[in-house]
């Protein structure tokens, strides 16, 4: 397994009032493949639910993913500390920029998001980091300390793709591979009453991701997932040794 994509999806099922949350886990594979190799209903998205169904993968033989794509959802983090403490970290650039986008007024929200889309897509990392401060500084000037201040949350985590193949980053930036299925999941899910059981949402959810599964596209550039799987190090998503020759030529 080179990288394991991960999300929860809320579901009307169970006894209580609140939402059930199922917890779905989506290998990249380094034949290029996507599967789900992960599922199982958690109590929302905590830390030992995560640490539960990570074990769960490592007990059938997986091996530690090199990277792990997820949302800001502190649970899966400290989970993965636990279980793969060397397993790399990646936060989904989507979710970071709704939750940036929702601390500034509408009316700033149009040009805020202009600048904020192009940091993710700057060709090196040095250039995501000159891009924050033009961010950052717009908005200090505009007054919006705080939208300011959580670009900067786990910056580190946000930039882990640069350490990956240029030809991967569509797949790396965002959690996207994993939550799109999710819309077939909430056509067949949010018109339906409560489910009485949780086992019997989990059950159509997960025959639906596996009919959904059978459409999925292979992962680009697989010819270069073997060398990730293998450990290869890359810098600005080319590999060192092939940097290390331009820069002497």
């Amino acid at each position: 397994m080179v990288s394991l994509g991960v999300d929860g999806i809320y579901v009307k099922a169970g006894l209580e009032k609140e939402k059930a949350c199922i917890l779905v886990a989506l290998a990249g594979l380094s034949d290029g493949s996507k599967v789900f190799v992960g599922f199982q209903a958690g109590y929302r998205e905590s830390t030992e639910s995560w640490a539960g169904l990570l074990r769960d993968l490592k007990k059938r033989g997986m091996n530690r993913p090199r990277l792990v794509i997820g949302d800001g959802h502190l649970g899966i983090w400290a989970a993965l500390r636990q279980v793969w403490p060397q397993a790399q970290e990646q936060r989904c650039w989507n979710h970071r920029l709704m939750n940036i986008l929702d601390r500034l007024p509408k009316k700033q929200q149009e040009q805020a998001k202009l600048m904020l889309k192009q940091i993710p897509y700057a060709s090196t990392k040095k250039e995501a980091e000159r891009l924050k401060g033009v961010f950052q500084a717009w908005c200090r000037k505009q007054g919006y300390q705080e939208a300011a201040l959580l670009i900067d949350h786990d910056w580190d985590q946000m930039v882990t793709f640069y350490q990956f193949p240029k030809q991967h980053w569509l797949h790396l930036r965002t959690s996207n591979p994993v939550e799109s299925p999710f819309s077939a999941v909430r056509l067949r899910t949010e018109a339906a009453r409560r489910y009485k059981k949780t086992q019997t949402a989990t059950a159509l959810i997960w025959k639906t991701l596996m009919i959904v599964q059978k459409h999925f596209r292979k992962l680009n550039a697989p010819d270069l997932l073997k060398d990730v799987f293998d450990g290869a190090t890359y810098v600005d998503g080319i590999r060192v040794n092939e940097l290390e020759t331009e820069v002497a030529a």
